[in-house]
């Protein structure tokens, strides 16, 4: 067995700061050699995107110890950049969330930081935009996204409501790094927290702000609240998660009143009992929705991620069966209604712009393209895309229009810098009532945009790979990848290879490699930063629909045959 791991599971053992409960979860693990090394061959990594993991004891888990000691890390930082800082904490409705943005604010306000949380489950895009509205210096969410139950993960945002990028995040890291033991880790207790001001609730008068500035996104609330919002009937699922009150919200604030909540959905509950995983990305976890959306005649079906930063989309094609889109479809929908809108109306401004990721489908740069829409391509993350957000806030030198990433991750407005499946839930169901008024349902534009555009199809495979040997894997395959580039993949030649770990096209280091085909397909291999996954993205640009399917099943074959081998 790994010996640093047998080493540090015994410092647990004997650490007079661990609490008793820890030790006695640990110690009925003695004999489980893998167990251990599984909870204790590494220290959970904050990355990029904060950390994320599995709960339990061990410093490769999420627990008190290890929020702890990222939230000491950060105040240590935060003190470094401002003398009165504070910081916003939201949380979703993941088991222990609620403790540990708790656990976070006294560590915070034990180091003099102000400590503003919010009294019960919030989206994340309403903490970015709250970092923003307070003038906070940083800003915390405890939520693991759509992971299984078993997970979950802490999210750190700088003062410009983004998450951390590269380079604050590499501070950020070597402030926790530079936390050695735990009892370097300073809390207080709630009530004197309170009593000296450092913690402060947050409730509904922030929720109010966040969901009037989300509802000022809508591009057609007159024509919702003048009749066209009761024409749609709309089906939404907050699978258990934070989404449930704001969506419906902005929903209703904008003019879309015929709208039906998936009951056995509806409540936070952070083992999400009615789904294999709460994620928006699947079919499965629309099951109840759809069979819901069959009771009340749906035009379009949406849900929510835990943490309500993801949206996924359902409707009805021809034969009036209701079918998921994907990411890159909802976003390509939505970039034509709002370019499509606001030409319309004469208020495209001249400098505007898309922002995307690297393996975005060139669906959406397409219909930019064909409104005279700069579009600017980012690494894969939203806090890259929130990051362009605040350059171009600065510099004036683009009107920021739409952002948008092929996992579910939207934003319109420049009041936050993450992704918002609030106003993603609002732009498409305004889109599909828009639509609907000219006798069309959104599969019908869908149809209509490969019909002008061609036909864009995507695919995503990923292999879940745990614990060293998974990491070995994952590196192995990389490295076969970049020493070895295939020549030709599925009978066509590969036209050029592009490696974004020594940083490409002015874009940071990213252990990523895309290769573009004569044909225009492309694939892209990336380690998640998030999950023990790699990740393989697919698209190809066919004639009809039917020769799409067909090349972008023939050439994920081709690759995953050698991944897998």
């Amino acid at each position: 067995m790994n010996q640093l791991a047998v080493e540090r599971y015994e410092a647990w053992l004997a650490d007079p700061s661990i609490d008793a409960a820890t030790r006695e979860e640990l110690a009925a693990l003695r004999g489980n050699e893998k167990e251990i090394e599984d909870r204790f061959y590494r220290e959970l990594e904050f990355g990029t995107g904060g950390l994320r993991g599995v709960m339990g004891a061990g410093t490769n888990r999420l627990n008190v110890y290890t929020v702890g000691k990222a939230t000491q890390g950060l105040a240590n930082w935060t003190l470094g950049k401002s003398s009165q800082p504070s910081v916003v904490i939201a949380h979703d409705s993941r088991n222990n969330s609620p403790e540990f943005a708790l656990d976070a604010a006294l560590v915070l306000a034990a180091n003099g930081v102000k400590a503003y949380l919010f009294k019960s489950l919030r989206p994340t895009p309403q903490l970015s935009f709250a970092v923003r509205a307070l003038g906070a210096a940083s800003g915390i969410v405890i939520t693991a996204s759509h992971n299984p139950p078993e997970y979950n993960g802490y999210k750190a945002y700088g003062s410009d409501g983004c998450q951390l990028v590269p380079a604050d995040a590499e501070e950020v890291i070597g402030a926790i790094q530079a936390v050695t033991s735990f009892d370097q880790v300073k809390r207080i207790s709630r009530e004197e927290a309170e009593a000296q001001g450092l913690l402060h609730w947050l409730g509904d008068e922030e929720d109010r702000d966040y969901i009037r500035t989300v509802a000022a996104q809508s591009l057609n609330s007159g024509l919702l609240k003048g009749g066209l919002g009761k024409d749609l009937t709309v089906v939404y699922t907050p699978l258990h998660g934070s989404g449930n009150m704001p969506v419906r919200e902005a929903l209703a604030e904008a003019g879309l009143s015929n709208v039906y909540i998936v009951p056995e959905q509806e409540q936070p509950d952070g083992y999400f009992s009615t789904v294999k995983s709460p994620n928006p990305e699947e079919r499965d976890a629309f099951a109840l929705a759809i069979k819901l959306g069959q009771e009340v005649g749906a035009d379009i079906i949406v849900g929510t991620d835990p943490d309500c930063d993801r949206m996924g989309a359902v409707v009805r094609n021809n034969d009036g069966e209701y079918v998921v889109l994907t990411g890159n479809q909802s976003g390509a929908i939505m970039v034509n209604y709002l370019l499509g809108t606001l030409k319309e109306r004469g208020q495209l401004p001249a400098n505007g712009v898309l922002v995307k990721t690297i393996v975005t489908s060139e669906m959406g740069a397409d219909i930019a393209a064909s409104y005279g829409v700069k579009v600017v391509n980012t690494l894969t993350g939203f806090k890259y895309i929130g990051e362009k957000m605040t350059q171009y806030e600065r510099n004036g030198e683009q009107t920021f229009l739409f952002g948008y990433e092929e996992s579910y991750g939207y934003l319109a407005g420049t009041y936050a810098r993450d992704k918002d499946a609030v106003v993603a839930s609002l732009l498409i169901c305004e889109a599909a009532a828009y639509y609907k008024s000219q006798g069309k349902t959104l599969y019908d534009v869908l149809l209509e945009l490969y019909a002008q555009y061609g036909f864009y199809l995507e695919h995503l495979e990923s292999r879940t790979l745990k614990g060293v040997d998974g990491v070995q894997q994952i590196a192995g395959i990389m490295q076969d990848w970049r020493a070895n580039p295939p020549v030709e993949v599925a009978g066509t030649r590969v036209a050029r290879v592009l490696d974004y770990l020594p940083g490409l096209d002015g874009l940071p280091s990213e252990n990523v490699l895309k290769y573009l085909l004569e044909d225009g397909s492309w694939f892209c291999l990336r380690p998640s930063g998030t999950e023990p996954k790699i990740k393989v993205y697919f698209a190809v640009r066919g004639q009809s629909l039917s020769k799409a399917k067909d090349a972008i099943g023939l050439l994920a074959k081709s690759v995953m045959e050698r991944v897998d081998s």
